[in-house]
């Protein structure tokens, strides 16, 4: 296992790292892109631009150096070659990577994205950052250490009782046809539900922050999750994959997950996921 105190002591640097890497290569390129700078990867709602490939190289570069023999599991990385996944479930440190979460937004012109980066070994993560760089605010956390935005501790806080759960949910594209009959349960009585605003990095910092109550993934991409899940953890919230069990970086989870403010609000949206079938 990599030295706890690694991962504290990376912080400073891994938050500049990221900045850099914004500055440089993403924030010249918002609301300037040209159309040769944009391309579809795998269909309409799936695009990658020059800004997210110049970033997570970046990013690369300076992560690598910080921790050698250490590997990025980024998502333009992944998509070039699906074996690096696989790193995930191996014995090297491994820096996860979305270079810009929510490209769609990015390329819209829209100020809801941010670059999202995870430490993690041996499957389990040890410090991770999340930056919106239109709005310079950067959460970041660190196992054991606790969650911060901009300097200040989160805490995620519980549900106002007897207030209708706000929940953040995939869009029904994202999802198998079993996950979309669990998704259909959340449309009840004492449960607001609205898509995922473009960037999941950005939700799972609202619900550190006490601004969302929930949110429920179809997907398990785990450069899109691994911030985000550790920021909430220590903040004091929690998450389970549709069977109960702690989401996998590797995959293979039972889908949708959920992640929320507290467990017991985890066990009551999966209970609602699960509709009918019992509960594990």
């Amino acid at each position: 296992m990599i030295d706890e105190r690694f991962a504290a002591d990376c912080l400073g640097p891994v938050e500049e790292a990221v900045r850099r890497a914004a500055a440089a290569e993403i924030m010249p390129r918002f609301r300037a892109l040209t159309a040769d700078q944009v391309a579809e990867k795998h269909g309409p709602y799936d695009l990658v631009t020059v800004a997210d490939r110049g970033a997570e190289a970046h990013l690369t570069a300076a992560l690598t150096a910080l921790l050698p023999g250490s590997v990025v599991v980024g998502e333009e990385a992944v998509d070039a070659d699906p074996g690096l996944y696989a790193e995930l479930a191996g014995d090297r440190p491994v820096w996860i990577v979305d270079p810009i979460d929510g490209t769609r937004t990015f390329v819209r012109g829209d100020e809801g994205f941010c670059t999202l980066v995870a430490l993690a070994h041996r499957g389990e993560l040890l410090a991770s950052w999340t930056y919106a760089p239109v709005h310079d605010r950067m959460a970041t956390a660190l196992r054991g250490g606790g969650a911060r935005l901009d300097g200040v501790p989160l805490r995620t806080g519980s549900p106002a009782e007897g207030a209708p759960l706000e929940i953040a949910a995939s869009f029904p594209f994202q999802a198998t046809p079993e996950a979309k009959r669990a998704l259909a349960h959340l449309r009840t009585e004492g449960v607001h539900t609205r898509p995922c605003a473009g960037s999941a990095g950005l939700e799972y910092v609202a619900i550190a922050r006490g601004a969302l109550d929930a949110t429920v993934f179809a997907w398990e991409n785990a450069w899109d999750h691994a911030a985000g899940l550790l920021l909430v953890a220590e903040a004091g919230g929690a998450h389970a994959t549709l069977d109960g069990t702690p989401f996998r970086l590797a995959g293979g989870n039972l889908l949708p997950f959920t992640t929320a403010r507290d467990a017991a609000t985890v066990g009551r949206v999966r209970r609602l996921l699960l509709g009918d079938r019992p509960v594990r």
